[in-house]
């Protein structure tokens, strides 16, 4: 008999059995197909040896299979009343940790030396709310975690903004943001229909891996991607235009803008789209003087 908790039917007996009602608030829907999650699992490369963090786990379909698969799992749960149902589904599993926190709000650094001292392969992987996985990704790669990589669930329209290259459409400042610190690569398309609830929205399986050093070396990180949320501010407007429109009182320095993407080779008429992290980063560098 199919013990896994990722089925319609033990999925149904948790939530009656503990009278749990969906949050939407929340953004949860839980994953009912044992295959996927399998794959996900697959995709993080784990081994017995491995940690495995993991964010919001629901009622434990997830950490189920990451528990199989690794030396020890740890789950941020924001949610009170999944407490009691994670101590009953993980029950058969020792090497599983749920914290009562919300991840945005942790101390993550502080968690991994005291969960995971003597471990030192260590994989995020989470099926992500998606009203809030933006700032959860940017978040554990901006702490510089002591990680290998992130996989994880989230909507499809993110994942492709994530993993988007220069010229397209998709790619903007988040793509830019992630990629910086990571190599990341679309790995799944899931349909709405493995979940409960059903989402409105198709989702996927994005995997980051972390790079040994950023992309490129910048003088400053954070003027490095305040620079280029104001170069997709709109869209359509030249790089020009844009940053003496969104950088602080970039309208009187336009000449020094001019200036500095005279000095690095772009040409003030291009968007913000077809430029690469490269150029950004030189770009950031020349107006630092100018800003900072």
């Amino acid at each position: 008999m199919n013990k896994d908790i990722a089925t319609p039917i033990r999925t149904k007996e948790i939530l009656k059995k503990y009278g749990f009602s969906f949050k939407k608030s929340l953004g949860q829907n839980f994953l009912i197909d044992t295959n996927i999650l399998h794959r996900i699992v697959d995709f993080a490369e784990l081994t017995e040896e491995s940690g495995a963090i993991e964010i919001g786990p629901g009622i434990g379909a997830l950490t189920e299979q990451l528990a199989k698969r690794s030396k020890k799992v740890t789950a941020f749960e924001i949610d009170q009343r999944l407490l009691p149902i994670l101590a009953d589904t993980l029950s058969p599993y020792q090497n599983v940790k749920i914290i009562h926190q919300d991840i945005l709000k942790a101390d993550v650094q502080q968690v991994i030396s005291e969960e995971f001292a003597g471990i030192h392969d260590l994989m995020v992987v989470a099926n992500l709310p998606y009203y809030v996985t933006t700032p959860i990704i940017l978040k554990l790669l901006a702490d510089r975690l002591p990680i290998r990589g992130i996989v994880c669930m989230l909507q499809k329209e993110v994942a492709d903004r994530i993993a988007a290259k220069p010229g397209t459409k998709e790619y903007g400042s988040l793509s830019i943001a992630i990629q910086y610190y990571t190599e990341a690569e679309t790995v799944m398309i899931v349909p709405k229909t493995v979940f409960m609830p059903q989402p409105n929205v198709d989702s996927a399986v994005i995997r980051l891996t972390k790079r040994e050093k950023p992309l490129v070396e910048v003088k400053d990180e954070e003027f490095l991607f305040q620079v280029t949320r104001a170069s997709f501010a709109q869209r359509r407007k030249t790089i020009l235009n844009n940053l003496s429109s969104q950088l602080p009182s970039g309208k009187e320095k336009k000449e020094q803008i001019i200036e500095a993407l005279e000095e690095t080779g772009i040409d003030p008429t291009r968007r913000g789209e077809t430029l690469t992290i490269e150029e950004f980063g030189r770009l950031s560098d020349a107006l630092l003087g100018t800003f900072k």
